[in-house]
């Protein structure tokens, strides 16, 4: 789409916090949906890939082939060519770009993938556009979103329902939709796509390992990352505000009795031969 640029700012940033939890993820926990669809000698696109261990992952799964890793982040760019540079893969390049205008011929790829992406873009509608159009015939488009309000945990806490309100407002101020998961299938006929297949998956955390990883990331990410700044830049927070949230995230991952779940939505677009 020319003229076509990011209009929203992404909410996290890379604060260390914020990669702890990115460096985390797979092709395995985060696109097992898309797994079964890859074949040897495939061309994949991964926006925004961030630190590149999904895009690695594609890049192993498709002998022959080749990926490359897009993001708007030269310096997260730099990680991701470590990573693909320390498992010896010869297959993957990287990019810095825009989904909203991508720099590609049109059917360049087979498969075009995006983890955790529309939910912090000005226009997914147009972005979901985008894709289409540097996918090839046959191929396919591979969507993956969190959705903050279908995420839940126990025991109840009154400061974790103060997160869960504070992290809306500020991704939504910051012109994304936190909701995405739920949004994805309509955002892709919107966009033109006819054959969709919409899943969803969660992530899961509830062994003591798995409650202090995931509490002490967001704790630390609620008062010290980009995220941080702009709720209070904005006005949506104080940092008094965020500390005692910090504190409740703390508090939920000591319990041994804790268990939170992150709900996922999932499409699948093949685009008309």
């Amino acid at each position: 789409m020319p003229g076509a640029r990011e209009s929203a700012v992404y909410t996290h940033g890379h604060h260390e916090s914020v990669l702890r939890s990115h460096t985390w993820r797979t092709a395995e926990n985060s696109a097992a949906y898309l797994i079964g669809s890859l074949r040897p000698g495939m061309r994949i696109l991964d926006i925004g890939c961030g630190p590149g261990t999904i895009t690695a992952d594609l890049a192993a799964l498709v002998p022959g082939g080749h990926v490359t890793g897009l993001d708007r982040e030269p310096g997260i760019l730099e990680r991701a060519r470590a990573v693909a540079g320390e498992r010896g893969l010869t297959n993957v390049d990287f990019a810095e770009g825009d989904v909203h205008a991508l720099a590609f011929p049109d059917d360049t790829f087979h498969v075009v993938h995006a983890h955790q992406v529309l939910q912090h873009v000005g226009d997914p509608v147009r972005a979901l556009r985008e894709m289409r159009r540097v996918t090839a015939p046959g191929g396919r488009v591979a969507v993956r979103d969190s959705d903050y309000a279908a995420m839940t945990w126990y025991p109840l806490s009154p400061g974790m329902d103060d997160w869960l309100d504070l992290y809306r407002r500020v991704a939504r101020a910051n012109g994304g939709e936190p909701d995405a998961g739920r949004r994805l299938k309509s955002w892709a006929l919107a966009a033109g796509f006819t054959d969709v297949t919409a899943t969803s998956d969660t992530w899961t955390f509830s062994t003591a390992e798995e409650r202090s990883w995931w509490s002490g990331l967001w704790a630390d990410r609620t008062v010290a990352s980009s995220y941080a700044e702009r709720a209070v830049e904005g006005g949506h927070a104080t940092g008094e505000q965020l500390r005692r949230v910090a504190e409740a995230w703390r508090a939920w991952g000591a319990r041994e009795d804790g268990w939170f779940s992150v709900l996922h939505g999932e499409i699948l677009c093949r685009k008309e031969a």
